[in-house]
Formats: C-alpha cells, structure tokens, sequence
C-alpha cells in the first residue's frame, strides 16, 4: 500500500498525533472517554499512578494505572465532528507506522467506554440511573461520507425513523461491542440511543431560536418498531459505534442518566451519578 500523505496524516514536528497531540506509547489499549474536559482529572483521581499528561484544545489525555492496570482517559467535547477526529487519530496511533506512514499489517483493535451524561426519553428510564446503549441512532450526516455497512434491521430502523420525522437525510444505526456490554454493563439498563447533533432545537429544547417541528421531543418518545424504541438522548454515541464498526474497535456508551425529558425532572446529585458510574467502569474495565 503507497503511503499516506503528509496532508492526510497530518503529524506534528514533535512526532504527535495532529489534534490529540500524542505519541503511540502515550496511549494503552484500554481508553476511557469523557466529554467534558475537566471530566478527566475526575477519573484520573482514581489512578494509583498518572504517567501521561497531555493537553490540546479541548482534548485532555490521561494516561496511569488503576489496580496495576494501564488505562488512558481522554476527553473528546462535544459532538460526533470531535469523534470522527477522535477515533480516526486513536486508531491511526494503534495501526499505522509513523515513520513509513503505511498501515501495520497487524491490526490493534482498542476497547474504548464512553462514561457521559443523557437525558431520558422514557418514564421508565428514572433519574440517576446508569444506562448501556445497546444500539444507536445517529441524527447527524457524519456517515453521509463513510461506508458504513448496516445490516436490514439496522435499515428499517432508521428508514422507519426518516418516515415519521420527515426529514430528508436517512439516520444510520449501529450497535455496541457485546463483550464490552458483558464484561460491564451487565446489570445496567439496557438502552437504544438517539445521537443528536445539536444540544437545543435537535433535542426538542426552545429558548429564543424557535423549533421546526414543535412535535419532535414526543416523536423520539413515542418512536416504536416492533419492540425497538428509544431510551434517551445525548450528542455523541452513534459516532463512536459506527466509527468502531468501520476501523475494527470495540466500544461501549455508558450513560449517567442526569434528566428526564418527559417529566422535566433534573437530577439534584448528578455529579454524584457521574462519580458513580466512573468507579464502577474502573473497577469493570
């Protein structure tokens, strides 16, 4: 394979990773990821020891050990724009060599866990509690440009979803590694999540910009193909699993459920729901 160019993988004069600003042995291949910046030092503080401390834009990397194991955390911001940025350099750290700049013949495939906060879509789904999505839906069009395979329930999902919303794009659908679903989230909710790409009119909020379809919020909530619907809502899980699907990693979305959309109840301990969950990930993972 010819190799890639330098405008394609872009690499610092320091031999880091263009965005993430790391080198290939800063990284293990167990990673955590956290939205919020100053989320990491949240899961770090956990970390018997921290080896690595990197900081570029609004990607913050950790990287220690917790009981003997090497974990990094890395914080991404928001939006699935962050984690086409994130995964593609992840995996270009893992898989490619630098220096020739071809891919390795001997692929790594890397166990990445969102730990982030979600709004509820259901009743059912109550406040502080922790939620594994088992598949997501994404809202956005960062799939519009990568060939994403889905299988025909995948499909209908997201056809069935294009119908009732009456928007002019298909959404893409992808699940969740089930061995990472297994290993950790086994007694947590189990959950299908809708990816928006926006915090406000995409999840149904109106402050001053006005909202197209005043119907939306209650259409995700109602949304049902035969025994499919959705759980709760957040900005970028459908990113990762599709991304994970196309470059070979396992990944896992796991949600601090800090609002309920329906009941327009928000959690008075979210931070403690958050902290929960980052123990209970470190001790799983």
């Amino acid at each position: 394979m010819a190799a890639i160019p330098e405008s394609e993988l872009i690499i610092n004069k320091n031999g880091t990773i263009y965005h993430l600003n790391l080198l290939p042995e800063q990284i293990s291949d167990t990673i955590i990821t956290v939205g919020d910046p100053d989320r990491v030092a949240m899961v770090s503080r956990y970390f018997d020891e921290i080896e690595v401390q990197v900081v570029k834009r609004e990607f913050i990397t950790h990287t220690g050990y917790y009981k003997g194991k090497r974990i990094t955390v890395i914080s991404t911001g928001m939006g699935t724009d962050n984690i086409d940025i994130l995964m593609t350099e992840l995996d270009a750290l893992v898989n490619i060599d630098f220096q020739t700049r071809e891919p390795n013949e001997d692929k790594i495939s890397l166990k990445i866990v969102r730990v982030g906060t979600s709004g509820s879509l259901q009743e059912t789904v109550p406040l502080g509690s922790h939620l594994a999505s088992h598949y997501a839906v994404g809202l956005d069009s960062l799939m519009e440009f990568y060939p994403l395979e889905q299988n025909e329930n995948e499909q209908s999902i997201t056809k069935a979803l294009q119908e009732q919303l009456g928007i002019g794009f298909r959404p893409y659908c992808v699940n969740g590694s089930q061995s990472l679903i297994d290993k950790i989230a086994y007694d947590m909710i189990p959950g299908n999540t809708l990816t928006c790409p926006g915090f406000y009119a995409p999840q149904g909020r109106v402050l001053r910009g006005g909202l197209r379809n005043q119907q939306l919020l209650q259409q995700y909530h109602d949304f049902r193909l035969c025994d499919f619907r959705f759980t709760n809502f957040e900005m970028e899980t459908a990113g990762y699993y599709s991304m994970g699907r196309l470059l070979g990693h396992e990944v896992l979305s796991l949600n601090a459920i800090v609002a309920n959309r329906i009941t327009q109840q928000f959690a008075p301990n979210a931070e403690e729901v958050i902290d929960d969950l980052i123990v209970k990930t470190l001790e799983r993972i």
